[in-house]
């Protein structure tokens, strides 16, 4: 076997596992900003978590884009930050928040298919099963009785998906020149400019933050901004597309499991067989975990024929189990 069959496995592991902080942070931001942000202020919030933190990582990696890296910072960061959060507002505010996380599971499909477009990065089928198990689940674990469907809140959703499936996708083929942490502050910073004239005019004057509402923007800010931005886009680059979207799927899960620790809402078997159903799409649906398979059954099928003997005393021998 050679070195990067026996090294890959292993960074493909601790890559994934950072990638999957990403949407572990953000799943636990409903529960941040239900109970300690300014209610009804979404635009403002995601404002907040973009432009100052990029502008603290822009200063802590002081390159400014140059030449052609201006315009594609300036896409970056309306397709991942700005446009993806606008229209997730919207879908929010026009959908029942079931159907919303519902319809933006299918984003791990859509990522794999532009994947497939842009860079040629073709989908397995146990990958797309996998990504179908997935939304399915998450069906079961957050979809309730309120189901609804408003052709604007659906277009919105699908609009975000397609938005930052595009945007992930073009992580990966633009390589800038610069490292991942100032990379990452282009995005947030143009993202955050976006946002900021938007939320001005639907919003309104920034409202006056109380000292728990700081600690629950330093939090979406740092660990569900910064760091969670940072390990996603560094999986993107290094790692198949379809691996790292799958991964987002947890973002429901952690957002679920929050709710019922610490703002007690209910579980039922429905949502413990969603959130089966969802890792289970999130592994199965791994190319590492695939490969693995496929090695596995490979060398079981050597050891059977390894068992094999040529029988004695005939004169056509046929293969017998010693």
């Amino acid at each position: 076997m050679s070195s990067v069959e026996t090294t890959t496995p292993a960074r493909w592991g601790g890559t994934l596992t950072l990638a999957a902080l990403a949407p572990i942070a953000w799943g636990s931001g409903y529960y941040v900003t239900e109970t300690l942000l300014p209610p009804d202020r979404p635009l403002f919030g995601a404002m907040v978590r973009a432009l100052p933190f990029g502008l603290l990582l822009l200063a802590f990696r002081p390159q400014l884009p140059k030449g052609i890296w201006w315009w594609r910072a300036l896409v970056l960061g309306t397709l991942n930050i700005g446009a993806f959060f606008v229209l997730i507002f919207i879908a929010a505010y026009r959908l029942p928040g079931g159907t919303a996380a519902t319809l933006t599971a299918t984003a791990p499909i859509m990522v794999m298919l532009v994947a497939w477009g842009l860079i040629g990065e073709r989908p397995r089928a146990a990958s797309l099963a996998g990504a179908a198990v997935g939304a399915a689940g998450v069906a079961l674990l957050v979809l309730r009785a309120d189901f609804a469907v408003d052709p604007i809140g659906v277009a919105a959703s699908f609009g975000a998906v397609a938005m930052s499936s595009v945007g992930f996708v073009l992580v990966k083929r633009w390589r800038p020149p610069v490292d991942l942490l100032a990379f990452t502050a282009w995005q947030l910073v143009a993202g955050g400019l976006v946002l900021l004239p938007i939320a001005l005019i639907v919003e309104g004057t920034p409202p006056t933050l109380s000292a728990s509402a700081i600690g629950g923007f330093l939090y979406l800010g740092i660990a569900g901004t910064l760091v969670a931005y940072v390990v996603w886009f560094r999986g993107l680059r290094q790692l198949p597309a379809g691996a790292v979207s799958l991964v987002g799927l947890l973002n429901p899960v952690s957002g679920t499991i929050i709710g019922v620790v610490l703002a007690g809402e209910t579980f039922g078997g429905s949502q413990a067989l969603g959130l089966v159903m969802v890792l289970a799409g999130i592994v199965a649906g791994q190319p590492a975990v695939i490969d693995r398979l496929r090695r596995r059954r490979s060398a079981d099928g050597d050891a059977d024929l390894a068992g094999l003997q040529p029988g004695v005393g005939v004169d056509h021998p046929e293969p017998v189990h010693a």
